[in-house]
C-alpha cells in the first residue's frame, strides 16, 4: 500500500558546492575538454571492406551483395593521424587483409587509405590516407613510462557509428598482458575504465594534456568498466617497423607445444627455477629445432639460461634479434637434461 502524501518526509536541499569542491569539477572538466578539442580532429573513423573468405566463415562484421557478385563483409574502427603526411594508427583486427579502407575525418572528408602493414601478434596496423597536398591534423605521441594508475584517462573514437564520441575515466591498472588473436601474449597494456564499445578499436586513449598513451583494442564482455589500450610505447616500435619493412620481424624454433608441469622430483633433481615447461608435440621438418636436435616429447625449460615456464615465454625471448643467431636450448628428455644448439629462422608470417 502506498503512503499517503501527508506521510511523506521532502528530501532536505541538497548542500551547494563549496568553491573547492566547484574548482575541482571545473579542472575536470576543462582537462577533458582541453584534450578532446586537442586530439579529435585527428581522429578518423574508418570503414573497411573484405572479401568472404572461400571457406564461407563469417568476420563479426555484416555481410552485404558485393558490387561484382560475391560477398562482401563490411566493418569499421577507429584511428587516428600521428604524422602529417596521413599515416594512421589502428587495429589489426579493425584493417588486417581489407580489400578497400575508407577514411572519414570529423571535418566531413572521405579519404581513400591503404594499408601499410599490420601487426596481428600486438593488434596494431598503419594505414596511409590518399591526401595529397592537403592539411591533415595529428596528434601528439606521449610516453607510457610516465604513466601512473589512477590518473585521467580520454577514449576518443567512434562506437557503434557515432563519430568522434568522448567517454572519460582513469588508468585502472598498467603492466597488463592481453591475448591477442595470433596467440601471443601482448604484454605492457594498458587497463582503463574509459567506456569502450565495437567500433573504438583503433581510437586513441589520451592524458589529460591531450597525447596519446594507448591505442584502445579490447574489453572484456560481461564486464563494466575493464577495457584495454596498447600502450603507445609499443605502437611506436611496432609503427616505426612498419612503415619501414611492412611488417615486424620476429624469430621462430619451428615447433608446436604446449604448457606442461614436470615432476617435483625431476625439478628438485635438477635444480630448476620452472616447475612447468612447453612440451614439444610437432616438429617442422628441417626446421631450426629439428636440426638442433630436438625431439617430440622434450620438454622445453630454458633459452639461453632465461627460464621458460611456457608458451608465453619462448615467445618473449624470440624477438628479431634472435633470428640467425645460435642460442642454447635446455630441454628435459626423460629425466634428463640437455643442452642443445639452436639457430632461430625469421617467422615467415608477415605481420
Amino acid at each position: 500500500m502506498l503512503p499517503r502524501p501527508d506521510e511523506l518526509d521532502p528530501l532536505p536541499p541538497a548542500p551547494a558546492a563549496s568553491p573547492n569542491e566547484a574548482a575541482i569539477f571545473d579542472a575536470y572538466s576543462n582537462a577533458v575538454v582541453s584534450a578532446t578539442e586537442r586530439v579529435s580532429p585527428a581522429v578518423v573513423n574508418l570503414e573497411v571492406v573484405h572479401d568472404l573468405p572461400p571457406s564461407g566463415r563469417r568476420r563479426r562484421a555484416r555481410p552485404v551483395p558485393g558490387p561484382e557478385g560475391p560477398d562482401e563483409i563490411r566493418g569499421a574502427g577507429s584511428g587516428f593521424i600521428f604524422t602529417p603526411d596521413g599515416f594512421v594508427l589502428t587495429n589489426s583486427h579493425v584493417v588486417g587483409g581489407a580489400r578497400r579502407i575508407e577514411a572519414t575525418l570529423t571535418d566531413g572528408r572521405h579519404l581513400a587509405a591503404t594499408l601499410v602493414g599490420d601487426d596481428p601478434h600486438t593488434d596494431l596496423a598503419v594505414v596511409r590516407l590518399q591526401a595529397e597536398d592537403a592539411h591533415l591534423p595529428t596528434v601528439t605521441l606521449g610516453s607510457s613510462r610516465d604513466l601512473r594508475v589512477g590518473q585521467l584517462a580520454v577514449a576518443i573514437g567512434n562506437p557503434l557509428g557515432f563519430q568522434t564520441t568522448v567517454t572519460a575515466g582513469v588508468v585502472s591498472a598498467l603492466g597488463r598482458s592481453l591475448r591477442s588473436r595470433s596467440g601471443r601474449i601482448i604484454d605492457d597494456v594498458v587497463q582503463t575504465d574509459a567506456a569502450l564499445n565495437p567500433g573504438n578499436s583503433g581510437g586513441p586513449l589520451v592524458d589529460a594534456r591531450g597525447a596519446v598513451i594507448g591505442v584502445n583494442t579490447a574489453i572484456i564482455r560481461g564486464t563494466q568498466g575493464i577495457c584495454f589500450a596498447i600502450a603507445v610505447d609499443t605502437a611506436q616500435f611496432v609503427a616505426t617497423r612498419l612503415i619501414g619493412e611492412g611488417r615486424v620481424r620476429r624469430s621462430v624454433l619451428g615447433l608446436g607445444g604446449q604448457n606442461l608441469p614436470i615432476r617435483r622430483q625431476v625439478v628438485r633433481f635438477h635444480g630448476l627455477t620452472v616447475e612447468s615447461g612447453v612440451l614439444v608435440l610437432a616438429l617442422e621438418e628441417g626446421g631450426p629445432a629439428d636440426r638442433a636436435g630436438v625431439r617430440e616429447r622434450d620438454v622445453i625449460i630454458a633459452f639461453d639460461g632465461r627460464p621458460i615456464a611456457g608458451i608465453d615465454d619462448l615467445h618473449r625471448v624470440l624477438g628479431a634479434d634472435r633470428v640467425g643467431v645460435p642460442g642454447t636450448l635446455t630441454v628435459i628428455r626423460r629425466a634428463e637434461k640437455l643442452d642443445l644448439t639452436v639457430v632461430p629462422a625469421e617467422s615467415a608470417i608477415a605481420a
